[in-house]
C-alpha cells in the first residue's frame, strides 16, 4: 500500500513541486487551496474561499495568500513565492527543506541558522484558517512579519487594481478587520501575542496563475494588501495567525488549534488518504447537506451527487450522512427531475442514478425503511417520466427518449458553441438501463410492502422494456451494445456507457452478452486509470486534454479517462467471474496507488488523458472518482472474505 510521501530534494523544484496541489474544507462550503510551496498557479487557488452567506451557491476568493518574511540583522528572507509575467519572485522556495500533508498541511523553512515551521489548519465548521509558526532554531534575535493579499472576489474571475476597493484596515482586539467592498463579509486577521500592524495598503500587479493560462483563460490579477503585521519570536516559540468572517478571541487561538489538530486524522497511505478526501465531498450549511461534486471549481451536481454519494458515504458506514445528502436532494425534487449544476433541472440520469443510490443504502438500512423515506419519491419520478415533458418522453415500447437543442442531457454533457459535442439524442443506452433497474426495484419494494396500486400500474412494463431494448441496441455483428439510437438508427462507437447496463442490480442481458460487452470494453476502453469515452479506433478520438476551454470540451468525452466507470466495469466483471476476478481488481486498485501524491494531494483526480502516460487532468479531488475506488475497495474486500 502507497505511503504519502514528498522527495524532500524536490521540493525545490518548480517542475515537482508547483503540480502538486493541496487541500483543506472545512466541511460548510469553504475550503484552502494552494501548491505544496505556497505558490497560487490558479485562480481558484487561496487561503480563504467560502460562501458569502450560508445559501450562498458560489465561493470567493478573500484572502490569497500571506507573504512570510524572517527578519535579523536588518536582513530580509522573504519565504513567499509568486510567478509574475517572466520571473518568480520572491523565490522563497529554495529556504524550503520539507512538507508534510498530515495531521495537517506543514512546511518547514531554514534560512541560515533559522528554521521556522508553518502548520496550516482550517478550523472544522467555521470559515476561519489558522497559521500556526514556530520557531525551531535561531541563533540571534527574530523577527516575522506577515503580509497579507487580499482578492475579494468570485473564484471564477480574477481581481483588478481599482479605485473602489476599500484599502483601509479597522482596529479589532489581537489585529485588524478588512472589507473590500460591500456585499462581502469582513475578513478579521488577528495574532494571539502581542504584535504591530503597519498599515501599508498597496496594490501588487500582475500576478500570473500558469494554470490559467495553460489552459486557455486570462491568468493575471492585481491583489490589495492593506498592511502587515510584525511580531518578535524566539527560539521555541509559536505565534498563530487566524483569518476569518468571525472575530476571533486571541487568548483562545492556541488552544482551537490544538484541540482541531487533535481532531484531525492521519492521511498516511492510500486508503487514509481517500476516506478522508470523501469526508470532504460532504458540505452541510443551514439545513442543507450536499456533495461538492469537486474541488477547486465545481458545485453541487444532481448527477454526480448520487453516483459519487455510496463511495464518499457508505464505504465508511456514513448511512446519516447519505440519508441527509437525499433527503436535501428530495426536497428540491420538481415534477419528477433533481437539479442537476445549481438550479438547472437537465439532467435525464440524476433521478435514475438516485434508485441505484437506494439500492447502495438498502445494503445498511432495512428495505421498510427505504420504501417509507423513498417509497413516495420513487414512484413520483417513475410516473412523471411516464407523463413526459418537452425533452424526455417514454414511448409505446417503454424506452426512454431524451433530447433537448441546447443540452447534453447525458453525463456526457460538453457544449462547444451552443452544441453538444456528443450529442446522444435519442434512447440512450444508460439512461434506458437504469430505467429498467428503477423500475424493477420499486415493484421489487411495492410488492413487498403491498402497494397494489403500482403494482397493477408498472407490472408489465420490465417485459416490454427487455423486449425492446435488446432489440434495439444489441449490435449482433460485433457484439456490443449501441450507445444510442435515434431516428437514423444505432450509433456503435465503441462507449463505455454500455458498461453500467451490465452492472446494474437489475439487468438485461444475458451472461453471455455481458461477456461480450465486458471483452469489448476491456480491449478498447480500459486503461489503469479509468475508462476511455471513446475507442482509439475511432476517428474522432482524442488522446490529449490540453488547450482552451472549447479544445477541452471537444477532447471531454471524446477518449478522455474517467475513473468513476471503473466500478461499474469492476462490478460486472465479479457478477460474471467472481473471485477469479479478484487479482484484476486488486491491480486497478493498485494502479491509482501513487496519485495521492502526483497532482490533488490525498485525492484522485476528475480525468485522465486516454493515452499514455494518462496524465491527470481537471479538478484536482472529484467525488465520484474517490467514491469509485473506494467501492471498488469494498467490493475486493468482500469476495476476499468469501473466498476465506
Amino acid at each position: 500500500m502507497a505511503v504519502l510521501r514528498f522527495d524532500k530534494n524536490e521540493l525545490g523544484n518548480l517542475e515537482y513541486s508547483l503540480q502538486r496541489e493541496m487541500l483543506s474544507t472545512n466541511r460548510a462550503g469553504g475550503y484552502m487551496s494552494t501548491t505544496i510551496v505556497g505558490c497560487n498557479t490558479r485562480k481558484y487557488h487561496g487561503l480563504i474561499v467560502c460562501p458569502r452567506a450560508d445559501n450562498d451557491e458560489e465561493n470567493y476568493v478573500l484572502l490569497s495568500s500571506v507573504d512570510e518574511t524572517v527578519v535579523q540583522h536588518e536582513q530580509e528572507f522573504n519565504l513567499a513565492i509568486h510567478r509574475f509575467p517572466g520571473v518568480y519572485e520572491p523565490r522563497g522556495h529554495k529556504y524550503i527543506t520539507d512538507f508534510t500533508y498530515t495531521p495537517t498541511p506543514t512546511i518547514t523553512y531554514r534560512v541560515g541558522g533559522v528554521i521556522l515551521k508553518k502548520e496550516l489548519l482550517w478550523v472544522h465548521a467555521h470559515t476561519q484558517l489558522l497559521i500556526r509558526y514556530t520557531l525551531l532554531d535561531a541563533r540571534s534575535e527574530t523577527k516575522l512579519r506577515l503580509r497579507p493579499f487580499l482578492a475579494f472576489r468570485n473564484r471564477h474571475e480574477m481581481s483588478h487594481a481599482n479605485l473602489f476597493a476599500d484599502g483601509h484596515s479597522y482596529p479589532i482586539p489581537g489585529g485588524v478587520k478588512s472589507r473590500l467592498y460591500e456585499g462581502f463579509p469582513w475578513l478579521n486577521m488577528q495574532m494571539n501575542v502581542p504584535h504591530e500592524f503597519v498599515a501599508a495598503p498597496d496594490w501588487y500587479y500582475n500576478f500570473e496563475y500558469a494554470e490559467e493560462i495553460r489552459r486557455g483563460y486570462p491568468g493575471h490579477e492585481d491583489l490589495l494588501t492593506t498592511g502587515y503585521f510584525e511580531i518578535a519570536i524566539k527560539k521555541g516559540e509559536s505565534v498563530i495567525f487566524s483569518g476569518s468572517t468571525d472575530p476571533a478571541k486571541p487568548e483562545a487561538l492556541e488552544r482551537v488549534f490544538e484541540e482541531e489538530l487533535a481532531r484531525r486524522s492521519n492521511k498516511i497511505d492510500f486508503l487514509s488518504c481517500l476516506r478522508h478526501s470523501a469526508r470532504q465531498f460532504i458540505v452541510r450549511h443551514g439545513e442543507k447537506t450536499e456533495v461538492v461534486a469537486g474541488y477547486p471549481w465545481f458545485g453541487r451536481w444532481g448527477r454526480d451527487t448520487f453516483i459519487a454519494l455510496p463511495g464518499i458515504t457508505l464505504t465508511q458506514g456514513g448511512i446519516e450522512s447519505c440519508c441527509e445528502v437525499i433527503d436535501t436532494m428530495v426536497r428540491e425534487m420538481k415534477e419528477g427531475m433533481f437539479p442537476n449544476m445549481g438550479s438547472a433541472y437537465n439532467s435525464v440520469d440524476a433521478p435514475l442514478w438516485f434508485f441505484w443510490t437506494l439500492q447502495c443504502l438498502e445494503e445498511h438500512l432495512n428495505a421498510k425503511e427505504i420504501w417509507h423515506r423513498y417509497g413516495k419519491a420513487m414512484k413520483e419520478i417513475l410516473e412523471n417520466y411516464r407523463r413526459g415533458s418537452a425533452y424526455v418522453k417514454v414511448h409505446e415500447n417503454g424506452l426512454v427518449w431524451a433530447s433537448h437543442p441546447q443540452y447534453a442531457m447525458t453525463w456526457m454533457d460538453a457544449v462547444v458553441d451552443g452544441h453538444p459535442v456528443t450529442g446522444r439524442d435519442g434512447y440512450q443506452v444508460e439512461i434506458n438501463a437504469l430505467w429498467y433497474n428503477a423500475i424493477c426495484y420499486t415493484l421489487h419494494l411495492a410488492k413487498r410492502f403491498r402497494d397494489k396500486a403500482f403494482l397493477l400500474a408498472w407490472s408489465d412494463m420490465p417485459e416490454r422494456i427487455q423486449q425492446h431494448f435488446l432489440s434495439m441496441f444489441w449490435y449482433a455483428r460485433e457484439s456490443f451494445l449501441a450507445d444510442y439510437v435515434d431516428q437514423h438508427g444505432q450509433n456503435t462507437f465503441i462507449r463505455p456507457n454500455q458498461i453500467i447496463a451490465c452492472a446494474l442490480p437489475y439487468g438485461m442481458l444475458s451472461d453471455a452478452m455481458k461477456l461480450d460487452v465486458i471483452e469489448k470494453v476491456h480491449r478498447h476502453l480500459l486503461t489503469p486509470k479509468g475508462l476511455r469515452t471513446l475507442s482509439p479506433r475511432n476517428p474522432l478520438y482524442q488522446g490529449r486534454y490540453n488547450g482552451d476551454q472549447s479544445t477541452r470540451d471537444r477532447a471531454y468525452h471524446q477518449g478522455t479517462v474517467w475513473p468513476w466507470l471503473l466500478e461499474h466495469y469492476v462490478k460486472a466483471n465479479f457478477d460474471i467471474h467472481g473471485k477469479a476476478f479478484l487479482p484484476e481488481a486488486e491491480e486497478i486498485l493498485r494502479n491509482f496507488e501513487e496519485e495521492i501524491s502526483v497532482s490533488g494531494i490525498a485525492s484522485l483526480n476528475e480525468i485522465y488523458e486516454g493515452d499514455p502516460p494518462h496524465n491527470p487532468r481537471g479538478a484536482i479531488s472529484q467525488a465520484w472518482s474517490v467514491g469509485a475506488i473506494l467501492r471498488i475497495e469494498q467490493m475486493i474486500q468482500e469476495y476476499k472474505r468469501k473466498r476465506k
